[in-house]
């Protein structure tokens, strides 16, 4: 019995996209987001113990009450979680 003959395929080429090169997903954090997030630590702990040491003689500090004072350091501080947690 005769046998058919295959055909040949062609190579696949993608089609031109156009722009020319694609662009590469960059893994990691950005530049600024390591350093902010330390900043941040540092200056809500730094708020938080200057209030514990010479609170009672900073004109904003000693206006405000201790535990609005308190809840200033500890937002800078869940400022540098919410950073922390986008860091790769």
């Amino acid at each position: 019995m005769p046998e058919s003959k295959g055909r040949k395929k062609d190579v696949y080429t993608p089609p031109p996209t156009g722009k020319g090169e694609r662009k590469v997903a960059r893994l990691g954090s950005p530049r600024w987001l390591a350093p902010t997030m330390v900043a941040l630590f540092v200056i809500g702990l730094t708020y938080i113990v200057i209030f514990y040491i010479a609170g009672s003689q900073i004109p904003v500090m000693k206006d405000l009450s201790p535990l609005v004072n308190v809840g200033i350091g500890f937002v800078f501080i869940a400022g540098g979680f919410g950073l922390a947690t986008r860091w790769r």
